[in-house]
């Protein structure tokens, strides 16, 4: 694993080689797969259960694609490792942590004493979330 990779997770991490979505045929048993922008996250529900791994692809910061692929996946019941991978930056950590991301392999090395505060820092929400914070409005309105 490169140094950057920072996991929000106590299990081990996936060492299983990381195929492509567009490559992930029907008859593959690949347990880590990695989504590109604009790739179409409905072939991997079928499998879910047996991914262990799901790499997002941000080519560049700008791209929030991969933002709803996360939130996809994490409320239709994935619960393996998902990780943020490419120009993943310290200002969008608690975006990515909110829609479900618990691992990231930023291009430039982060620290983890930064990623802690970043998701740290805010800790009311306006919006529903996937990881498990109430927002604001039901605490307000029960």
């Amino acid at each position: 694993m490169p140094d950057t990779l920072i996991r929000l997770r106590d299990d081990t991490a996936s060492t299983a080689p990381v195929v492509p979505l567009a490559e992930l045929g029907g008859d593959t048993n690949a347990t880590a797969v990695r989504v590109a922008p604009g790739d179409d996250i409905s072939a991997l529900l079928p499998l879910l259960g047996r991914l262990e791994l799901v790499e997002v692809a941000f080519p560049a910061y700008t791209d929030g694609r991969g933002y709803t692929s996360a939130r996809a996946l994490r409320e239709r019941g994935y619960t393996g490792e998902l990780r943020a991978v490419g120009d993943v930056l310290i200002d969008q950590i608690s975006h990515y942590h909110r829609c479900g991301f618990d691992a990231f392999l930023p291009d430039q090395p982060i620290a983890r004493a930064a990623i802690d505060k970043a998701i740290a820092t805010w800790p009311e929400v306006y919006q529903r979330t996937v990881d498990g914070r109430a927002p604001i409005w039901a605490a307000r309105h029960g």
